[in-house]
């Protein structure tokens, strides 16, 4: 369930010499658009369709650094959604050495651009989720999420 494998850049770093608050958040944004993309909801379906998602609330822990140069791999180690939203958590390992670096859970809303409102999920997005937390929810890590009760299930 690897999205995205990114090198740590000189303009993502700061004064400490390891990744900046900011670009950890950059980089688990840059790998969710690649979970949203798939769900179609992501960027093409913002441009073509006029809907997408956007983050309502997101907890971010830094569990370790990550300096100049080192990579990492974003994984998507939990999903789930309800009419309106959809709510996940992304992991930050690096590369190499395998340890967690830190996470990434965020919900967020879908919006149909047009209107500029919350929409429900069209069928073959939500079709799309469901099949994708089928296949790998026993992988899944429902462990210490923070907006688990935020989902509105019927």
């Amino acid at each position: 369930m690897i999205l995205k494998t990114e090198k740590v850049i000189k303009e993502w770093t700061d004064y400490n010499n390891h990744l900046n608050v900011a670009f950890y958040v950059h980089v688990f944004d840059i790998a969710a658009d690649v979970m949203l993309d798939n769900f179609k909801m992501g960027g093409q379906s913002a441009k073509k369709d006029k809907k997408t998602t956007f983050v309502a609330e997101m907890h971010t822990i830094y569990n370790q650094e990550v300096r100049l140069g080192e990579e990492v791999e974003i994984h998507v180690t939990y999903v789930d959604h309800d009419k309106k939203r959809i709510h996940y958590r992304l992991s930050m390992f690096h590369k190499e050495k395998k340890y967690l670096a830190a996470t990434n859970e965020v919900l967020s809303l879908y919006v149909d651009l047009n209107k500029r409102k919350v929409v429900e999920f069209d069928t073959d997005r939500f079709t799309l989720m469901d099949n994708f937390i089928k296949k790998n929810s026993p992988k899944f890590n429902s462990e210490k999420l923070i907006f688990l009760n935020k989902l509105k299930k019927v």
